[in-house]
């Protein structure tokens, strides 16, 4: 398996200003790192314009950043990257590696102009297709997602196509016929190397989660995170999934210890309120440093962990909602929209969530959660035209 769609999976991203983007003596400051990773960035430091050295770091501290879900990586790679920031003619990893860190800043129309000119150049790349296929998918436009897949199976066969078949299946309200799949997937000799393991088990929890089949997913993503413990989006699902059963105890034993990212900590946050641990206050006042710290940095956040701090532990409604409304604009994901649905019902402002509805009704996307939330707005005086 040659790539990975774990970054639909964790939208928490920030975009500094370029004049911020800054890169300490050394990325690897706070913690022992593979001695690899440190020659890479050893041997990009010794003639940081040769572009070889450049990429192959870059790529690495990508990689990292999603594995770990610590964006810092992401400035990192752009900082590698930054001599060929504006170039128009460039080979197709350098466009393709430049596209991933403009999508992992929200620049999703500039990455996905790289991407395709990475694609343009080496139609034969794997990966370069995987991530099209992802950034489609962000952005609900299922035609070109769908041709994804089409082109997918005409260039690397049809074992390969079935996959995001799969993805596109449960992302547009068919889930079971998106199970059966994923599972012989996940078992087969082809998908065995550890970041197809974790893309596969990923997609097989959420798939089975929109089901309705949360002990399924908990039990998918509890057996992968044993396998690769050191990955983000994995624990990250499976705490938010245990948090939303209000398995409040077992939430925060997996969100870890410190340090932790904004999205785990966020969640332990959550886990703590339910248990009455006497833990809250000091796990909220670490987020608002943190917070604090980013704005210093004139860091503009659209992220989810600060949605969900806004909405589900209810610290300022409305700046969720306006932030809910924004994010929308930029891309169209399914904890997005419940949280979106879940501020404009708390706010009495049903008709603020119609983009969502719209969304659903396009995609025919559907989940548990969702469901329920979008028949409360369809109810509601202020949707169907009655008095408040």
């Amino acid at each position: 398996m040659s790539a990975t769609l774990l970054p639909c999976a964790a939208q928490e991203r920030f975009r500094p200003a370029d004049a911020s983007v800054m890169l300490a003596p050394s990325v690897h400051a706070q913690g022992q790192r593979e001695g690899s990773l440190r020659s890479l960035e050893q041997a990009w430091r010794a003639d940081p314009r040769r572009m070889d050295t450049a990429l192959t770091y870059a790529r690495a501290v990508f990689n990292l950043g999603l594995l770990e879900g610590d964006l810092r990586w992401f400035g990192s790679a752009k900082a590698a990257l930054t001599p060929w920031w504006q170039a128009s003619d460039l080979p197709a990893e350098a466009f393709f590696l430049r596209g991933l860190v403009k999508q992992g800043f929200h620049e999703f129309d500039g990455g996905l102009q790289d991407i395709n000119a990475a694609i343009a150049k080496e139609p034969q790349r794997a990966e370069f297709w995987s991530w099209r296929f992802a950034l489609h998918l962000l952005r609900a436009d299922m035609t070109a997602a769908r041709k994804d897949s089409e082109d997918i199976e005409r260039l690397f066969g049809r074992s390969e196509a079935e996959v995001y078949r799969a993805i596109l299946h449960y992302r547009s309200g068919q889930p079971q016929a998106a199970i059966p799949v994923l599972k012989t997937k996940i078992a087969a000799a082809d998908f065995q190397s550890p970041s197809a393991q974790q893309w596969l088990g990923f997609h097989l929890g959420e798939a089975l989660r929109v089901a309705g089949q949360a002990e399924a997913a908990l039990a998918v993503w509890d057996k992968q995170l044993k396998a690769h413990p050191k990955s983000h989006a994995l624990r990250l699902a499976l705490v938010e999934l245990l948090n939303e059963r209000g398995q409040f105890a077992q939430a925060k034993a997996a969100a870890g210890g410190p340090p932790m990212t904004d999205a785990l900590l966020t969640q332990a946050l959550l886990a703590s309120r339910g248990l009455k641990d006497g833990q809250e206050q000091r796990l909220e006042k670490m987020l608002q440093e943190r917070y604090a710290a980013q704005a210093l940095r004139q860091e503009a956040l659209i992220e989810r962990p600060r949605l969900i701090y806004l909405i589900s532990y209810g610290k300022d409604l409305a700046a969720g909602l306006a932030l809910s409304i924004d994010n929308w604009k930029l891309q169209k994901e399914p904890p997005d929209a419940v949280l979106f649905a879940q501020v404009a019902l708390a706010l009495d402002q049903p008709r603020a969530a119609e983009p969502v509805l719209t969304w659903v009704k396009a995609t025919g996307y559907t989940e548990p959660a969702l469901a329920k939330l979008i028949g409360q707005i369809q109810a509601h005086p202020r949707w169907t035209g009655g008095k408040p």
